[in-house]
């Protein structure tokens, strides 16, 4: 039996439907960590499809090698750098390469990473894998973003793709602490850099289908569409769009805040990671 495929593939995402115009970033150059998967790849598409200039990078050579290729192969002007983001020196290495080009304008933090668990079982390394990833690399790209900036004396804008932390959202404790963290940063660096011109916002999905769904428990996903009030699942195009917003020029004066497109399940709704414990099951 086949396995199952979850988000938009690439043909979708060449095509589907966008409310911004094509040259909306028409001048922009866009660095996208993790932006050869999931929602960071559906921004790539977006954001190219909008005239920027992108710059998508990662861990995994190959995944950036594909994405590079089946976006360049539909006219749009993309390249890749490899990057870890744990690693404050691998960051450096990446601002280094990306200043030698000219540098770019737009921060979309899309890199993380998490595994459903409950938490009474976290192993030591399993919680500091996800909490280095999560908090600590978005850390470092976000000063290592600033720094190009200030020194450069050019404006820029940082969009961080969280999680729902108020409530709702079970079986990932460890993502839910360190993204939780970010938002907290944010909200100070978006005070700090104001005199920067650098702006700083948070993106909180719900219920995005993408590939990385295949690491969660069957029945887990099956009940994802009534875990909101609209009672559906969402796509990695709508964080695309709400990313362009953010980053771009249509939210200028905004700053500091957490952008939820979750389909309301910040205010209702609960959302289970794992297989839901029979004494909630009420």
């Amino acid at each position: 039996m086949a396995e199952k495929e979850f988000g938009l593939d690439d043909d979708a995402l060449a095509i589907h439907p966008t409310v911004y115009g094509p040259e909306a970033f028409k001048g922009k150059i866009v660095l996208i960590s993790g932006g050869a998967g999931g929602i960071g790849r559906a921004t790539a598409w977006l954001l190219g499809r909008l005239g920027a200039r992108i710059i998508i990078a990662g861990r995994n050579e190959a995944k950036l090698a594909s994405a590079v290729e089946a976006m360049t192969a539909r006219g749009l002007d993309v390249t890749s750098q490899v990057v870890e983001i744990r690693e404050p020196d691998s960051v450096a290495a990446l601002y280094a390469a990306i200043a030698k080009s000219g540098g770019f304008d737009i921060l979309i933090n899309s890199a993380g990473g998490q595994f459903p668990q409950a938490a009474i079982d976290f192993s030591v390394k399993g919680w500091n894998t996800v909490v280095n990833t999560n908090l600590n690399g978005t850390w470092h790209m976000m000063q290592g973003a600033a720094r190009h900036w200030r020194d450069t004396g050019r404006p820029g804008s940082i969009v961080t793709i969280v999680v729902v932390t108020g409530h709702g959202l079970h079986g990932v404790a460890h993502t839910i602490a360190a993204r939780a963290g970010v938002i907290g940063l944010s909200r100070a660096l978006a005070v700090e850099w104001a005199p920067h011109n650098i702006r700083v916002n948070c993106i909180a999905p719900g219920v995005i289908e993408t590939p990385g769904w295949k690491v969660y428990d069957e029945k887990a996903v099956e009940a994802y569409p009534k875990s909101n009030p609209m009672m559906r699942n969402g796509t990695t195009w709508d964080v695309a769009e709400a990313c362009a917003y953010l980053g771009g020029p249509a939210a200028a004066y905004v700053t500091g805040e957490v952008v939820h497109v979750a389909g309301g399940a910040q205010l209702w709704g609960e959302t289970w990671t794992i297989d839901k414990p029979d004494y909630f099951k009420v």
